[in-house]
């Protein structure tokens, strides 16, 4: 509960899935499950496709290899996907994402041509969500130039691109096709400073359709900011503040490399930093300045973004412990009103998560949608555990998943380990790969 632990707790849950009524010390009947109940964290970072691709691209194929040279095997990748495969790939994946404890995910979605429109590929991720029944943030993404300065698209990213007027009639057709949708929600993505040149960004902030939230990639590689200097004259967070009303309604994806006046304007403006610990060591992008942003408010939410791990513990685990090897200290994600650390992290990414998602989610309260995990009490990394040590057992010992139980929006998804559709859902996922183990043999 937002005051900390409480025991024998009953919840209503209303049709449209939110708590309407809560009480402590409950000894009446209803539906009963003993375990240590929380808000599950939203996962505000994902390239679903990427999922059937992890793993497979850890052999050296430079002697200077780097995110550009994955980013090579990638766009060869992407280009073999179809609305079946995404699909099929994008419901193994979110059924990943719930028992590992995540409620929703904001899809960042710029695999956009393949079938007979480019409502398509979108379709599949809207299904694909359904399938697993997890919450979604559709995330469709501009993206217009290879480079600063409005450079053509190469060939490997025909796939990603779509000319504004495309992209703004593909924001509007899905706004209506989700309009009463109550687990799936439309927001706006911009795949980075060089992709988007400055006229269409603006262009698309003043006629887009859409009223939630807007994500973008940026500062996350060393050469994309001296790429901007040179284009520029500024580094991509001073350029994209100089340029947009950057507020909360914002979620900056990675923001690896800011200086000390960067760090002060996005603490400052209320966005939230998006961190995707896991991907950002596996393409060696750099480590967050946490410490001196957490000093100034800063907002902060975990995504899982490539899915070489699909994890909540090990993002947050990797988040803290990136910082501890760069300060040669240890809990540094803390503050004089929670001095845990696992507690510390996992309400500042409920919080800033919930922001970036757009979902009303992330306390148990009243009004706040029921979008909840029970961690099992019998697991071994729990037995024996005081209150005030509980998520930061979960967080940092050892490597068993202990999310016995997900409810989104007041549904069972998740019951006993198990998801519902889940030997389905695998056997699709299993043809599907055996089919594109091809393109990367």
């Amino acid at each position: 509960m937002p005051a900390g632990w409480s025991r024998n707790v009953a919840l209503d849950i209303n049709e449209s899935g939110l708590i309407s009524n809560i009480i402590s010390n409950y000894s009446g009947q209803g539906e009963h499950y003993a375990g240590y109940a929380m808000p599950g964290q939203n996962n505000i970072h994902s390239h679903a496709f990427q999922r059937a691709m992890a793993g497979l691209t850890e052999f050296t194929s430079s002697t200077n290899d780097s995110f550009w040279t994955w980013r090579d095997i990638m766009y060869r990748f992407a280009g073999q996907i179809s609305p079946a495969d995404l699909e099929v790939i994008a419901s193994q994946l979110y059924l990943e994402m719930l028992k590992a404890g995540y409620v929703s995910v904001c899809e960042f979605h710029y695999l956009h041509h393949g079938g007979n429109s480019n409502l398509a590929m979108s379709n599949a991720i809207l299904k694909a969500a359904k399938n697993a029944g997890i919450a979604l943030a559709h995330l469709p993404v501009l993206y217009m130039a290879s480079g600063f300065g409005g450079k053509p698209l190469m060939e490997d990213q025909l796939r990603f691109g779509l000319d504004l007027e495309s992209y703004l009639n593909l924001l509007s057709e899905l706004k209506k096709q989700l309009e009463n949708e109550i687990d799936q929600k439309l927001g706006m993505a911009f795949h980075s400073l060089r992709a988007v040149p400055e006229e269409a960004l603006k262009e698309c902030l003043l006629k887009s359709p859409v009223s939630g939230p807007i994500h973008i990639h940026i500062a996350e590689q060393l050469q994309e900011v001296n790429d901007c200097l040179t284009w520029s004259g500024r580094r991509p967070v001073e350029w994209l503040y100089d340029h947009g009303n950057v507020d909360k309604n914002w979620c900056l994806v990675h923001a690896t490399h800011l200086n000390d006046d960067e760090i002060t304007l996005i603490a400052g403006s209320g966005a939230i930093a998006g961190l995707c610990p896991t991907t950002e060591a596996n393409l060696g992008d750099g480590l967050f300045p946490l410490k001196k942003y957490l000093e100034q408010n800063g907002r902060i939410a975990i995504g899982s973004d490539s899915h070489i791990s699909v994890s909540i513990i090990e993002e947050l685990r990797w988040l803290e412990y990136g910082q501890r090897l760069k300060h040669n200290r240890r809990n540094i994600a803390v503050d004089e009103e929670e001095i845990h650390t696992g507690s510390y992290l996992y309400r500042k990414c409920l919080e800033g998560g919930s922001t970036a998602s757009g979902f009303d989610n992330g306390a148990i309260t009243v009004g706040k949608r029921a979008d909840l995990i029970i961690l099992d009490e019998s697991s071994p990394i729990l037995v024996g555990t005081p209150d005030n040590a509980i998520i930061d057992r979960f967080i940092f010992n050892g490597n068993q998943n202990p999310v016995r139980h997900v409810m989104v929006a007041g549904k069972w998804v998740v019951r006993d380990y198990k998801h519902a559709r889940e030997d389905e859902i695998f056997h699709e996922f299993a043809a599907t790969m055996g089919r594109l183990k091809k393109i990367l043999d």
